[in-house]
């Protein structure tokens, strides 16, 4: 026995001596505070807007005729819920004489209710434009530094839809007769009004030339020119090429479906409402007596909050209670197999990931991480870098890209740890490779790099059930089968799966 205590105490020794020394070595580096919203800010985006064009008030006075073909079709670009009346009651009427029909959703709600409703839908809008919107959304007209002038960004139609383009004009070329012809390969071109003085050929198709000899009412005649799409893709880009004599330009045409932004009615409390935002999703392998002990943790402090768990143990036991969902999977799916299913049932604006041996604590404080993700462009809170050429090794260094302002106790950085709370539809639509059944946990980062915001916070702890094995104290049966199952050496066939996927997939 008392060699037994010299054993353990000479390795809390060497532990000790070993943190230490991984202190003293560990690089120091000056991080930044920056703002996450994903936005050019005030300051740029009041110059981009100084940077756009004032309308010219000497072609104001150039006198113009309406081509109602033409301007009807931008009309339509809006939406009104009215359906076509008139329907005659026949058998089979629907399919002789289809006709559009329209269903007014506010029904769905009282009327006491209905602009309470309205207010939480516009915040969350307001919140989705915050977090989808770019600064490559933003009109950028480019000034005539040559003598075209015409849009470098933010020129969007939806499929076979109509616009007239912004921004296109002909500056300070003094010659007697001016021209500008008009290309486009996904659509084609036409002019919303006719302008005096200005010829237009091939309105209508994809090339169009217009000619004048009065530089003002060329100009002005600019100002109309429309595309519409006419190849229907959900999200591509026409490329327009815009020349004149001499000079080229060209810029493009976004040509997709507006986001539909998917919105979470959260309730009415004015604080952050755990219950309503926040689902506990997690997958188990054998390990009830974990699980129960991350239930009761759970339940705690978070007494409502639904807990979703997905189950591939050989001989499942009954995991039930007040706000728990128990799905069983086939024996041995495997771990990413088990996070899709969880994942796959929340229907809250968050899901906060744990594994199944984590015990919640007084300091597992889940309206911080709300909180960060509410004010943040953030998908995630709780590095990986591209490896060779070839793309046959995988570098990870730990540590973070910066500061978050705002929230000085968290950072931005690539991946995190088994405990994260995100939003879900991004978890969704990451997803995680259910071919890793065993050995997994970055690699969901890795899938998600380029698409996943991530973030991590420190002060938000929750404990972890303890893999200390001390000598005296024997595994059970069920540990014995878990650690089998979870920790494959490293030729076993899930580690070259892993790997093999790594290689081909993600390079």
């Amino acid at each position: 026995m008392r060699s037994l205590r010299k054993t353990v105490l000479l390795a809390i020794l060497v532990s000790v001596v070993l943190v230490v020394a991984l202190l003293h070595s560990w690089p120091t580096r000056g991080y930044t505070t920056v703002d996450v919203w994903q936005r050019p800010g005030s300051i740029v985006e009041r110059h981009l807007e100084e940077r756009l064009p004032e309308p010219d008030h000497q072609l104001g006075n150039i006198p113009y005729h309406v081509r109602d073909s033409v301007a009807s079709l931008l009309a339509r670009n809006g939406c009104l819920c009215e359906g076509e009346s008139g329907r005659v009651n026949l058998p089979f009427a629907q399919l002789l004489f289809p006709r559009v029909s329209a269903h007014p959703l506010h029904t769905a709600f009282a009327p006491s209710e209905l602009e309470e409703i309205k207010r939480r839908r516009a915040k969350e809008y307001k919140s989705f434009q915050k977090r989808s919107q770019t600064p490559a959304d933003v009109l950028i007209i480019a000034e005539a530094n040559n003598p075209l002038q015409y849009p470098t960004q933010g020129v969007e139609v939806r499929p076979l839809k109509t616009i007239i383009i912004p921004g296109l004009a002909l500056h300070d070329l003094p010659r007697n007769h001016y021209s500008i012809n008009i290309t486009t390969t996904l659509g084609t071109l036409n002019v919303a009004a006719e302008v005096d003085g200005v010829k237009i050929k091939g309105d209508g198709e994809m090339h169009m030339l217009l000619s004048s000899s009065l530089l003002p009412n060329l100009n002005r005649q600019l100002q109309f020119v429309t595309y519409t799409n006419t190849q229907f893709h959900p999200s591509t880009v026409d490329t327009v090429q815009f020349e004149t004599e001499g000079h080229q330009a060209a810029f493009s045409i976004k040509i997709r479906h507006g986001v539909t932004p998917k919105l979470y009615n959260t309730g009415s409390k004015g604080d952050y409402n755990v219950t309503a935002l926040v689902t506990i999703a997690t997958k188990t392998f054998l390990r009830y007596d974990k699980l129960q002990d991350l239930i009761n943790s759970v339940r705690r402090y978070y007494p409502t909050v639904t807990m979703v768990i997905a189950d591939d143990s050989e001989n499942p036991k009954t995991i039930s209670g007040p706000y728990i969902e128990h799905y069983i999977m086939p024996f041995g799916k495997g771990w990413f197999a088990g996070r899709n299913l969880a994942v796959s049932q929340v229907t809250t604006k968050y899901v906060l990931w744990v594994d199944d041996d984590f015990i919640f604590t007084a300091n597992t404080k889940l309206e911080k991480l709300v909180d960060v993700l509410e004010k943040t462009t953030l998908d995630l809170t709780i590095s990986i870098e591209p490896g060779e050429e070839d793309g046959d090794c995988l570098h990870m260094r730990r540590g973070f890209h910066h500061v978050i302002q705002g929230f000085p106790n968290c950072v931005v950085t690539d991946g995190v740890i088994n405990f994260f709370l995100a939003r879900t539809d991004k978890v969704q639509q990451v997803g995680f490779d259910p071919r890793l059944a065993r050995v997994a946990h970055l690699e969901f980062f890795i899938d998600g790099l380029g698409s996943l915001h991530v973030g991590s916070c420190d002060d938000v702890i929750v404990n972890h059930a303890t893999k200390i094995k001390l000598p005296w104290v024997s595994q059970s049966e069920s540990d014995k089968v878990y650690t089998k199952f979870r920790y494959p050496p490293a030729s076993s066939d899930a580690t070259h799966t892993k790997n093999g996927l790594l290689f081909f997939k993600n390079s």
